[in-house]
Order: C-alpha cells, then structure tokens, then sequence
C-alpha cells in the first residue's frame, strides 16, 4: 500500500512544467473537480505517471498510488479477513466461582481501493491495463453509482458509498504493449482519455535539462540523438527508445564527468550500452544487435 502525502520525491516539482504541461494539468484538474476520471495514455517513458502525480497533488488529498498488476485481485482491492483476535475475561470476584469469558473475531483488512474511496482519497492507478478486466470491472459500479460492491468479502453490508471527495486517475501503455491487456469498453466510456505522446526533441530538451541540471545545448544533443533513433524503429509494435533512455544518458555522463560529444569514445559507449537493446528490438534484420551498434554510432557522429 503506497500512501503519499507530503513525499517530495513524488512532488509536482519533479515534473517539468512548461506551457503545455500547465495547460494540461489545469485541463484535467477541471475535469476531475466537474466529477470526471482522467486516463493518461501513452508509450512507456512519456512522463504519464508523473503528470498523474501532478494532477493528483493539485486537488490537496491525500494520494494513493496503485500499480496495475495480472495477479491484482478482489481482495487487494476491497480487503480481506487477515487472522482472528480473541479476548479472554476471566472472572474470580468470589473464590468458590471461577468465571471464564473469552470471544474470538475475526480481523478486516481494508484493501487499497476501499480505503481511498472510504476516506476520499486520490487514487492513482497506474498501468491499470496490466490488471485483468475482470478486476477492473469494479470501477464500473464507482464511476457510475458510486458504491463499491462487497461481493466475496463475506461483509454483511452489499456496498459502501464512496466519499464524495475520492477521485481516480488512471494511466495506460498503448494494447501493443507486452503484458497489456484490453480494456473493456463500458470502463473507457467513463472516462476522459488524453492521449500523452509529445515526442519532440525541444520539449525533452527542456526535461532533460531541467531535471538533470546540464545546460540546454548538451540535453538538446542527448534528446535529438535519441529522437534520430527512435525514427529508425521499423517494428510497428515498437517505439524505440524513450525520454526515459535521454534522462539515463544525461544523468550518467553528468555523473561520471563524460563529456556529452559524439566524438568522445566514453560518451559512445555509454550510448550503446543504455540504447543497444532497445533500438535492436525495433529494428527488422538478422542481426539486430549489430545493426543497433552500428546506428548508434553513426548518430552520435551528428552530436
């Protein structure tokens, strides 16, 4: 269970927010205050999740981060009975009477869901395309009426209300995705879906430099070389590499004092080990690995 209320690692400052990214972010945030779930979706590395974390903290609740997970269940969602408690009264008040009570109950776990509902938490549910539909079709009775079902919790109450201040922020790899499955129409028809997919060089320029702390002409370097190979991609259920792949450049070769030039022998390799693998699962040859190496280093020659 991840709670986060005042966790600086998990704060709206770790996103860099530029005009678009505002803009976004106040979007939804109306969304969401008009009663309104918003679906981030997107390719793996495109700062989903740290928008969800933005909007989440901007509405000033308590969050709950949720990852979506093939094994995600009834009882991790809405709880379940943990073990028994007993307590014994033993009564001896007159000697000749010996009086012994004892009661044995069972304990309840609240599950992650049922407690951000309950108490009017945000929750962020990340990758939610990894859980089964079948799991997810519990939010199908909270979006629409706004009770969760106790089904198989062996509770005597059928549902509780959800808390009118609970709110739910969802985000999702593209179906082609290994792992991902696909959703259920009736959950998409409730929710608002944008679409996050900037992959512009100037725009990751301005991320990478902002998070990584190095001077805009060196991230600009790093997120156009990743930019060239990603254009490379050949697969059409790959996309190469991400963000994700310029902030892993960026912060090692900051952090090991590499110079950022396509020229230097260090900063190659460095390009090759973070981006080899990636760029060669893209790539429709018979030698893939080689043929990644090979793109690599002619790229950097443009750095």
């Amino acid at each position: 269970m991840t709670v986060l209320k005042e966790n600086k690692n998990h704060d709206s400052k770790a996103l860099i927010q530029d005009d678009k990214t505002k803009d976004l972010l106040s979007r939804s945030l109306k969304y969401l205050k008009a009663g309104y779930p918003i679906h981030f979706t997107g390719p793996a590395g495109a700062g989903k999740t740290s928008l969800a974390l933005a909007l989440a903290k901007k509405r000033k609740r308590p969050v709950m981060l949720m990852h979506g997970n093939h094994e995600l269940n009834n009882k991790d969602l809405i709880g379940d009975f943990t073990g028994y408690t007993s307590q014994k009264v033993v009564d001896q008040y007159v000697r000749s009477v010996y009086k012994k009570d004892e009661q044995v109950t069972e304990s309840w776990r609240d599950g992650r869901l049922l407690e951000a509902a309950k108490n009017g938490y945000t929750l962020v549910y990340d990758e939610f395309t990894r859980s089964r539909p079948t799991t997810n079709n519990i939010f199908l009775s909270i979006l629409e009426e706004g009770v969760i079902p106790l089904y198989g919790s062996k509770l005597t109450e059928p549902f509780v209300r959800v808390h009118p201040d609970f709110s739910v922020i969802f985000t999702s790899n593209p179906a082609e995705y290994a792992g991902v499955y696909e959703t259920q129409d009736a959950l998409l028809d409730r929710l608002i879906t944008i679409s996050v997919n900037d992959q512009d060089p100037d725009r990751e320029a301005d991320i990478v430099s902002g998070k990584i702390g190095i001077e805009k002409r060196e991230a600009k370097a790093i997120t156009t070389l990743v930019s060239s190979l990603r254009q490379q991609c050949t697969k059409a259920d790959s996309n190469g590499p991400s963000l994700r792949s310029s902030l892993m450049i960026a912060r090692l070769a900051s952090r090991e004092d590499i110079p950022i030039d396509g020229e230097n022998e260090e900063f190659q390799q460095l390009c090759i080990d973070l981006l080899s693998h990636t760029v060669s699962r893209c790539l429709e040859t018979d030698r893939p690995l080689e043929e990644a190496e090979k793109l690599i280093l002619d790229q950097c020659s443009s750095v």
